[in-house]
């Protein structure tokens, strides 16, 4: 367990790199706020950043538990 458990951390880090990709690039980027004049640009560019860093900070979260349980797993054994 112990030489498969930096594998498995890994893994989860790289799908969660994949599948943040593809929400951006799939869904985020055809964001499209309109309606606010000169300041539909800015308005789109600042709910596209906001949605970003949350992802960001999901990710972040989500890691830090996925490494947390690996070590329970390790200390048990």
């Amino acid at each position: 367990m112990k030489g498969t458990s930096i594998f498995f951390y890994i893994f989860v880090m790289w799908l969660l790199i994949i599948a943040g990709g593809a929400l951006v690039v799939l869904i985020i980027s055809h964001i499209s706020i309109q309606g606010f004049g000169n300041l539909s640009g800015v308005i789109d560019s600042v709910v596209k950043a906001g949605i970003a860093l949350t992802l960001v900070a999901l990710w972040i979260l989500i890691m830090s538990k996925v490494k947390n349980w690996i070590f329970h797993q390790q200390i048990r054994h």
